[in-house]
């Protein structure tokens, strides 16, 4: 009975305390919700740029590659010895300056032995002719006869057309002398050295001895797809369009050069033409082999809508970007885009000149939120960082 009375104790003073706590605990949590109801979210610090109207160049954009405007394989026109290198490896050689010597020696005993032989028959035919002439006196005094005198100026023939082929035999026998000496037929670039001094060359032999590439001017060669064949081809027929190349990794400026070339079908298996642009290449920006970013301007599209291209959000509805309005609050309105240049985007709907977007900090912004403009982005600082090369696609 004893114990029974002092648990009934126990529990008559733990409820009251359990109601206390309770009661505590939920005007906690209510100061807790109040405290967090009464603040608001900061304004997200942004930076801005303007909308802009421009003219903006309509452009292609591919991938090219450099090629030589003339490659010439030096080879070997006779069999020899090399006797003789009169260049360096990689040094530019000018149109007829000597590059290799061969062994003249064989080729200097054939000339004499041409130019004896010739002289012998001359020799010869003069004194056939000498004979003819003079049989062809006794003919008419009837000293001998019609037949005698008819094989003599047949032999003076046959000697003189002896004397003709023998000429021919010395100029064949100068010309092998000639092409002893190598000679460069344009002027190039000199690549590497194939076959080294003292070696034995045959006449028109693989491998070559070296390798001419013209580097100024020079090509670039691209392709593009067939849907723009029209649209090219008026402009070509129309005047020069430009052509402009960017060398991969290099942002130090750009090399110029003008279409020259369409080619005269489009690839069936990759329904792409060919294109090819010259480029004088007096800086030798541009060398054989290497790949490029390349630009066909076509026209020029005036007072188009720019606004750099970071502004430039993708959601589930589309494009859009963030407008500041007058009371620092942010809009997110969708907008049609209608291409790219350099580091700008062109609006085709949505926005108009004067209007400042959001280019930094988008991602602390909040629809119809405040926002503190930290800055804004010059006009003439959106094209600054691609001023030397093409970012994105082309229009």
């Amino acid at each position: 009975m004893k114990h029974a009375v002092e648990r009934l104790r126990s529990s008559i003073l733990f409820f009251p305390l359990t109601a206390v706590l309770f009661i505590s605990g939920c005007g906690n949590k209510g100061q807790i919700q109040v405290a967090g109801g009464s603040g608001g979210r900061p304004p997200a610090p942004v930076v801005v740029a303007s909308v802009e109207q421009r003219d903006i160049p309509v452009q292609i954009k591919a991938i090219g590659n450099v090629e030589a405007y003339q490659t010439v394989q030096i080879r070997s026109q006779v069999s020899g010895q090399i006797q003789k290198i009169l260049f360096k490896e990689g040094e530019d050689v000018r149109q007829g300056q000597l590059l290799f010597q061969l062994d003249k020696r064989p080729f200097q005993a054939d000339l004499a032995k041409a130019i004896g032989q010739m002289k012998h028959d001359q020799a010869t035919a003069e004194n056939s002719r000498i004979q003819a002439e003079r049989y062809s006196g006794l003919e008419k005094e009837g000293i001998v006869s019609h037949e005698q005198a008819d094989q003599l100026r047949a032999q003076a023939k046959a000697d003189a057309s002896a004397v003709d082929a023998d000429k021919a035999a010395v100029d064949a026998a100068r010309v092998q002398l000639q092409y002893t000496d190598i000679v460069a037929p344009i002027n190039a670039r000199a690549g590497a050295l194939m076959i080294n001094l003292g070696n034995l060359v045959k006449a028109n032999d693989t491998p070559y001895l070296l390798q001419l590439n013209q580097v100024t001017p020079i090509y670039v060669t691209f392709s593009v797809p067939e849907a723009n064949l029209d649209r090219v081809r008026q402009r070509f027929s129309a005047g020069q369009l430009k052509v402009l190349a960017f060398p991969k990794g290099q942002s130090d400026g750009r090399a110029e050069g003008r279409l020259t070339f369409i080619d005269n079908g489009v690839d069936t298996t990759t329904g792409m033409f060919k294109l090819k642009g010259t480029y004088q290449n007096k800086d030798r920006r541009l060398w054989p082999g290497q790949f490029v970013d390349v630009a066909l301007e076509l026209s020029t599209q005036k007072n188009a809508v720019v606004v750099p291209t970071k502004a430039i959000q993708t959601g589930q509805q589309g494009e859009y970007v963030y407008v500041v309005r007058t009371d620092s609050t942010a809009e997110s309105r969708p907008v049609k885009t209608a291409g790219v240049y350099r580091n700008l985007t062109l609006i085709s709907d949505g926005l108009k000149a004067g209007e400042h977007v959001i280019v930094n900090g988008q991602l602390r912004v909040a629809p119809n939120a405040k926002v503190v403009v930290q800055g804004t982005l010059p006009g003439t600082q959106t094209d600054t960082a691609a001023a030397s090369g093409p970012a994105g696609g082309g229009l």
